[in-house]
């Protein structure tokens, strides 16, 4: 169990299905659950350097129309998307309380690929406030809730942390935050977290191949140029690899150990305005107890759920609640 304190805890505790006793079993089995089946209508946000964003609305609730003027931007994981499972779980029970939300794709995650050699990464904040920034112009008298999960839980504290105070953004909820990309990467060379790191490798490097293959076909020579000018990528084998010989040199980093230096969350931390909830799990097969902030370093305005197990994004309880969800929509309530 890690040292860490647990600060401003639910006054409902997490306590995981009696079948899911560790963390291995409660990340695999959000991961393999079956999504939620709703109906979403996509809005696509042009960028200013050329690409674009995929967004999928739950087409359930008109943000026009929904009771409290709320609208929750919602953030997924690495390799994940709008049809993730915990998605569309967290807009399935949104619904109910006729609550707008909306579920941001990183680029090249919506199903098309987007149109430039960079991609995403667990640093890209400038992707959400260019997001933001349109929600903001569509729904003016409108107040917004920032959800991220895993990678996307990254992305919004940076965000936050960077932007400090926005009015119109009166809650945020990071769920599962690698804190520490270095620690976390780390984390993902041995034991049986070695899996996770080979699963997230092998998909990385073949949508990366199939992203090549839809540049040469389609003619888009000065794009496939700047994938080209990487080098000879064969070999790849785990996380810390491809980020240091592709997300880094793409999106401007020297390497990546200094993309995980100025890209970690914690570094944003402290200079967070917006009233933040970390939902967090002390056996987080990918996220090790040396990532976890300090009680010290934490804001007053920032809390953290820390359970014993809990898994990566697991959270499973058993019962017919479940209980990330009705702990978002708690904090998002109060």
């Amino acid at each position: 169990m890690t040292s860490v304190t647990i600060k401003n805890s639910s006054n409902k505790q997490f306590k995981p299905a009696w079948w899911l006793r560790d963390g291995h079993s409660q990340t695999l089995w959000r991961r393999i659950s079956s999504p939620k089946v709703i109906s979403q209508s996509r809005q696509r946000i042009e960028l200013a350097d050329g690409d674009f964003i995929d967004l999928d609305w739950s087409a359930q609730i008109d943000p026009k129309k929904s009771n409290d003027k709320t609208i929750v931007l919602v953030l997924h994981g690495l390799c994940g998307c709008s049809q993730s499972a915990y998605i569309t779980t967290l807009q399935t029970l949104l619904n109910s309380q006729g609550i707008a939300s909306v579920a941001m794709n990183f680029r090249g995650c919506s199903g098309d690929f987007n149109r430039l050699a960079t991609a995403y990464h667990s640093g890209i904040s400038e992707d959400v406030g260019a997001v933001f920034s349109q929600l903001s112009l569509q729904y003016p008298e409108h107040s917004f809730v920032l959800v991220g999960y895993s990678l996307g839980a990254n992305v919004i504290l940076k965000y936050l942390g960077e932007s400090q105070r926005q009015e119109n953004i009166k809650k945020a909820v990071a769920v599962s935050t690698p804190f520490s990309l270095t620690h976390c990467s780390h984390a993902m060379l041995n034991g049986m977290s070695k899996i996770y790191g080979k699963y997230f490798v092998r998909k990385l490097s073949l949508e990366f191949k199939k992203k090549c293959e839809y540049f040469r076909a389609s003619g888009n020579s000065v794009e496939l140029e700047r994938i080209e000018s990487l080098g000879n990528l064969a070999g790849i084998s785990n996380i810390w690899e491809f980020d240091d010989k592709i997300t880094a040199p793409l999106h401007g980093f020297a390497d990546a150990e200094d993309y995980y230096e100025r890209c970690s969350s914690n570094s944003f931390l402290s200079s967070i305005r917006t009233d933040t909830l970390l939902v967090q799990s002390a056996n987080d097969p990918l996220i090790p107890a040396s990532s976890l902030p300090s009680i010290a370093s934490l804001p007053a305005n920032v809390s953290m759920d820390l359970s014993a197990k809990g898994g990566h994004v697991g959270f499973i309880c058993g019962s017919a609640e479940n209980w990330l969800e009705h702990r978002i929509l708690r904090f998002i309530e109060s």
